[in-house]
């Protein structure tokens, strides 16, 4: 039997309905913020007219969304800890379409960086902390598959805006586009977030043989080794991640497949549109996995898989059809780290502190946001090939599955053992 299924529980501390209700209000949340990060290629062009700057210099927005989304998870989730989820989650979905209509209205560089940047990573970093961490508290046998569908709602939820806001970009423009979008984010997001509830505290009954988990706080938990390898781990995944996929578009141009034809569509967006399904699909699919044959065994599957879909997709790259197929494996092997690392986070140090805990690990997607793509634009500028990139991203998820199975494994089970 896994750790993570070995304590019970009373048959009166879980409601079905209710965490299965909580669990959908968690994703509608999650859709509601989406948005912001997937769609902003969409804005792209109608803002650099409006504002008449550069390309890189607009892109500072985005990296602005992304640095304070992740940066200020510790703290976003310490508030959540203290004041609730309802109320902080609440003001996430209102700071996220907040975003988007004072965006609307920005007509200088700084108000763009200040709308859509600050106060949109902002917005998206309340709700996504928040909601992994109710997630993890409501399914306390099934926290990687729970974890791994609000991930998914965060990843997949722009498949529903996407054709809606490029169509009404076309037609009404970008003040209405994103005043409208703005508003919708806001009823939606602040609808649901309405309808959470705190999680009943899980006890071990009578006849479990293990003794009571420790609950850690964050200040408790940062003492602790055990959790910076598993900070290491989650870093190393999400660099090698975005390594690769950051580079795709500049992958498919060098190989000269990205405007190949498969079934009548270039190969590129067909690509990215594969893609997108499957990183929304590995998240509750792993996480469901990993529920069952335990969470080291489903990272050494997982980040495996990634290795060598990476491997082949290097090999094969002049195939335009494998060029599809294998970068949809690719993101298969990558997007599950966000739901099996916070659910094995809680699985190790308890879900009463859960939510502010998992805002210090979600600090190395931030890390990783941060070096994957300038790190495979480096080496690639220094080796003129594709190779050094490929070889380091592979190396980092070998390191990393490796290091689930032989280190993490034995390691967090003695933890739990002395906890």
């Amino acid at each position: 039997m896994s750790v993570q299924t070995e304590i019970s529980l009373t048959p009166t501390q879980v409601r079905p309905a209710q965490k299965w209700q909580q669990l959908a209000l968690g994703l509608l949340c999650m859709a509601s913020i989406s948005s912001p990060q997937y769609v902003w290629t969409l804005l792209t062009k109608p803002l650099l007219e409006r504002l008449d700057v550069t390309l890189p210099v607009l892109q500072v927005t985005f990296s602005l969304l992304i640095v304070f989304q992740t940066f200020l998870s510790p703290l976003q989730g310490k508030l959540i800890d203290r004041y609730g989820a309802q109320r902080l989650i609440g003001l996430g979905t209102l700071l996220t379409g907040f975003s988007w209509i004072g965006a609307a209205v920005s007509h200088s560089l700084w108000m763009l960086y200040l709308m859509y940047g600050v106060v949109g990573g902002i917005g998206t970093g309340i709700v996504y902390i928040g909601i992994i961490g109710q997630v993890v508290r409501w399914f306390p046998h099934q926290r990687g598959f729970a974890a791994g569908m609000v991930a998914a709602g965060y990843g997949m939820g722009a498949i529903v805006t996407t054709l809606p806001i490029s169509t009404s970009l076309a037609h009404h423009g970008l003040t209405a586009t994103l005043a409208t979008f703005g508003v919708g984010f806001t009823v939606v997001g602040g609808l649901a977030s309405r309808g959470l509830r705190e999680a009943p505290v899980v006890k071990a009954t009578a006849d479990v043989n293990l003794p009571r988990q420790r609950n850690y706080s964050s200040s408790q938990m940062l003492k602790q080794p055990l959790f910076w390898l598993l900070f290491f781990m989650m870093a190393c995944m999400s660099t090698s991640g975005l390594m690769v996929t950051s580079q795709l578009a500049s992958f498919a141009t060098d190989i000269g497949v990205g405007q190949a034809l498969i079934f009548g569509m270039a190969a590129l967006p067909l690509a990215m549109s594969l893609d997108r399904l499957t990183n929304g699909l590995t998240r509750p699919l792993f996480g469901w996995v990993s529920d069952r044959i335990g969470r080291e065994n489903t990272m050494f599957v997982a980040f495996i898989l990634e290795a060598c879909a990476m491997t082949l997709w290097l090999t094969f790259r002049q195939d335009p059809l494998l060029f599809i197929l294998l970068s949809g494996v690719v993101f298969l092997g990558w997007g599950e780290i966000f739901s099996l690392f916070p659910a094995t986070l809680t699985d190790t140090f308890g879900q009463q502190h859960a939510t502010s805990n998992y805002g210090w690990l979600y600090l190395s997607q931030g890390v990783g946001s941060i070096l994957g793509g300038p790190l495979a634009a480096l080496l690639y500028q220094a080796s003129h090939g594709w190779v050094p990139v490929f070889s380091l991203a592979i190396g980092l998820d070998v390191l990393t599955a490796l290091l689930a199975i032989t280190v993490l494994k034995p390691w967090r089970k003695r933890f739990i053992a002395h906890s």
